[in-house]
């Protein structure tokens, strides 16, 4: 089975800022924004979304939109940023962005999740994922889909984002 990822379409959030769990507005465009995810992604099963609005409003557009059972995935969720949450992240001291950098995975400097929790939070929640003929939709977070990615890319998979409202096909 298949397994779509779709990143939540624009936060209403300043460019820059650090904001994983914080649950924030959505931009302007959302309606714009969704009525096109809502034509144009293939066609799913059904819908799994993380439990922040910026997902869940999004992914109920889109299950509503194509008579979809949706349900919420809290394992779905972005990472927790600990105290860099609504921080810019040109003023978190650089010594802590500095350790994150020196230990990806397992450095904690925010006092929030480190990259590996995210990661095998992330397996928990696709093992639950039950399979079937067609994809899952899924609609999550940068971090969600980093980790994904990270299943068959390694490492590098941390680097680079997808765009918001941005999706891509992984295998499950």
């Amino acid at each position: 089975m298949a397994l779509i990822l779709l990143r939540h379409t624009r936060p209403d959030v300043a460019e820059g800022v650090c904001y994983g769990r914080s649950d924030l507005g959505l931009a302007a465009c959302f309606d714009a924004e969704a009525g096109r995810l809502a034509a144009e992604l293939p066609e799913v099963a059904r819908v799994v979304t993380s439990p922040l609005g910026r997902c869940r409003r999004l992914a109920e557009r889109i299950a509503a939109a194509r008579g979809l059972p949706l349900a919420v995935e809290a394992r779905l969720i972005e990472m927790d940023f600990g105290r860099w949450e609504g921080v810019a992240w040109d003023d978190i001291p650089r010594r802590e962005l500095d350790a994150w950098a020196a230990d990806l995975l397992h450095a904690r400097p925010h006092g929030g999740e480190t990259v590996a929790e995210l990661a095998a939070r992330t397996e928990a929640a696709l093992a639950a994922l039950s399979c079937g003929p067609r994809p899952v939709l899924a609609v999550t977070h940068a971090g969600v889909i980093k980790a994904v990615r990270a299943r068959g890319a390694g490492p590098a998979a941390w680097q680079g984002t997808l765009g918001f409202g941005g999706w891509e096909t992984h295998p499950l």
